[in-house]
């Protein structure tokens, strides 16, 4: 019996870790889609502007002419690591989604084998 209450409280800790681990993946998920949606408005201001158009970047405090192509070429570049992240992280969400379904699951079924020891005591 107390074996199986030291289990439960390993059980309990590795699924609120879990859980936390859950959290910041779907905080970091947030972040890119953020980050995905900002790029993406960027590249439909590069889709308007004509092909001579003055770009600049900003560098620490200072602004830097850029190429529309070289600007054009960063923008798709960042927009394909976030996707490639978005997934990525998705990925992580699922297993973590699964991982913490199956700690749950055991933790209930240790929960009620304790119940039916402690029922069987007080009866017995």
């Amino acid at each position: 019996m107390e074996d199986d209450r030291n289990k439960l409280q390993t059980l309990s800790e590795a699924l609120q870790k879990v859980q936390e681990d859950l959290q910041s993946a779907v905080e970091a998920r947030q972040k890119l889609e953020a980050q995905q949606q900002e790029n993406k408005a960027v590249q439909n201001e590069f889709s308007s502007l004509a092909d001579d158009a003055g770009i600049y970047r900003l560098v620490g405090p200072v602004l830097l002419k850029q190429d529309k192509t070289e600007a054009v070429t960063t923008v798709d570049g960042r927009l394909d690591f976030i996707g490639k992240e978005i997934n990525r992280t998705e990925t992580r969400i699922k297993g973590l989604q699964e991982g913490s379904e199956k700690k749950r699951v055991e933790l209930m079924q240790l929960q009620q084998k304790i119940q039916l020891a402690a029922q069987e005591q007080g009866a017995g």
